[in-house]
């Protein structure tokens, strides 16, 4: 598990605690970085197309420019995970992070260059592997999602304060808690780095994504339901919707479909996590190859 992994930083390879960023780089300085995260299922990256796709949008969106394509950064992306598989097994999978930065500079109109690193990291399974039979504890919070008028939540970026003050919050009411942020109208948006579904007499629900990350795990999921023959539907969610909800689940890079089997103490449905949620998993891990929470019991 302490294994020095290579990365890739600024065109050279190197032990991931040999990279040094600038103390006066914006992406430290003010959070003026995007980044992605994807994972591997038995050491193959998992719809890395889409999460470089994702990160390239954001970063044309922040006007940062690298000095990287998007093909040669998914190059890189899988060399760094080839680079690493000897150690692999010893951890049954990687997280994979690629993130870039402004660089150092007083205004960001004129600063840089930007820096690019692109790591992996074991998959902190301890996190959440017990949580595919407990089901996790979400606590809708009083901190709101990120407004298209202040920062479009579709971008990925390291500004990511309000997810902190969610968490210390959640972990305040529920020392369990997996905070569950709401939108300026009160709807639920998103968590803090996971997406949100709701089940009600065998229709999936999710927030839709004017408020929320448009997740690469949520669109999966979305597209597995479809392939099984159950309804998904993008709309408005209420905290009554979590309430009354018969299950709940999240999606995220690393657990895929987490279930969610209590909201603000109280029990969702009968307080175990549910059978679509149940078949949903066992979909995801039958098509990567892997049975996703065996794998994260095992691997702690």
């Amino acid at each position: 598990m302490g294994h020095n992994y290579q990365c890739y930083y600024n065109g050279a390879w190197m032990p991931f605690s040999e990279v040094r960023v600038d103390p006066n780089d914006r992406g430290f300085i003010t959070g003026d970085a995007v980044f992605d995260a994807a994972r591997t299922f038995d050491g193959v990256g998992f719809l890395l197309e889409a999460h470089i796709e994702r990160l390239f949008d954001s970063l044309r969106v922040a006007r940062i420019e690298p000095a990287v394509r998007p093909d040669e950064m998914l190059a890189i992306t899988r060399e760094v995970i080839a680079s690493n598989e000897e150690h692999r097994p010893e951890v049954g999978d990687f997280q994979v992070w690629q993130w870039v930065t402004r660089g150092p500079g007083r205004w960001a109109h004129d600063a840089g260059p930007p820096s690019v690193c692109v790591k992996v990291a074991p998959i902190d399974f301890e996190k959440f592997a017990g949580l595919y039979e407990t089901g996790a504890h979400a606590v809708v919070t009083s901190v709101q999602s990120l407004t298209v008028g202040a920062l479009d939540p579709k971008l990925k970026t390291f500004s990511r304060m309000h997810f902190n003050l969610a968490e210390i919050e959640a972990g305040r009411i529920d020392p369990e808690g997996w905070p569950v942020l709401v939108d300026d109208r009160g709807n639920l948006a998103e968590g803090s780095g996971y997406n949100l579904f709701v089940v009600r007499d065998g229709v999936i629900a999710t927030p839709d994504t004017r408020t929320v990350l448009a997740g690469i795990s949520r669109r999966y999921l979305i597209s597995l339901a479809y392939e099984l023959g159950i309804d998904v539907v993008e709309s408005e969610l209420q905290p009554f919707h979590l309430a009354t909800a018969d299950e709940a689940f999240f999606t995220g890079t690393s657990p895929c479909v987490l279930p969610v089997t209590r909201a603000d103490g109280a029990p969702i449905g009968d307080g175990r996590p549910g059978p679509v949620t149940v078949r949903l998993l066992e979909a995801w891990g039958a098509k990567v190859g892997v049975d996703i929470a065996e794998q994260a019991l095992k691997y702690p």
